[in-house]
């Protein structure tokens, strides 16, 4: 596949014309990955809810303790939402001060806007790279939670690694390809970032 090929892939509508082919693919590649796990996280997130729901009633009409669905629904919300990070920072839909971006001219805003993400790389990166420490320390060591079902620690800590290392390489793609400013970002409703 050449380069020329590439915007018409999925993901490619984010990346600039003139895009490098290297950093093409690696976009197309995140893109792909971000929506599958994005995919995931969702089913995550209704999963966790049946299971609360289940604890709920259960507790409520059989009178039974509950000691592995709290953790189980923690242990599913935080993969979902370390996980999903990346797929929404493609979006730019992670918080950010739109109010100061619209009253700058286009290349100030530019600078703001890459000067942001270049902050953002820097903590998610260490973020990241704590994380799994923290996950091979928990792997090693034999962590596990404080309950009767003590789940090991490491399940959630690789979730939280991997969505820190994905979110990180979302964030050195938009800094290697930054968007134009005004150009719209998919799933937004008027196109600011």
């Amino acid at each position: 596949m050449r380069a020329a090929e590439l915007d018409k892939g999925p993901g490619a509508a984010r990346l600039p014309r003139g895009t490098a082919a290297p950093i093409r693919w690696a976009g197309m590649a995140l893109a792909w990955t971000n929506r599958v796990i994005a995919t995931v996280a969702a089913v995550a997130v209704v999963a966790a809810g049946i299971v609360m729901t289940e604890e709920a009633l259960a507790r409520y009409f059989l009178h039974q303790s509950s000691d592995w669905q709290d953790e189980t629904a923690i242990f599913l919300l935080v993969g979902a939402t370390f996980l999903s990070a990346a797929y929404v920072q493609s979006r730019r839909g992670h918080v950010a001060i739109e109010a100061v971006g619209g009253l700058l001219p286009t290349g100030v805003e530019r600078v703001r806007r890459w000067v942001a993400d270049l902050i953002s790389f820097l903590f998610c990166g260490f973020f990241s790279w704590k994380s799994w420490v923290l996950c091979h320390e928990a792997w090693v060591e034999g962590y596990a939670t404080f309950s009767s079902w003590a789940p090991p620690l490491w399940i959630p800590y690789l979730a939280m690694s991997a969505g820190m290392t994905l979110l990180t390489l979302q964030i050195a793609l938009q800094l290697l390809a930054p968007q134009a400013v005004d150009a719209p970002m998919e799933g937004r409703a008027h196109g600011h970032g």
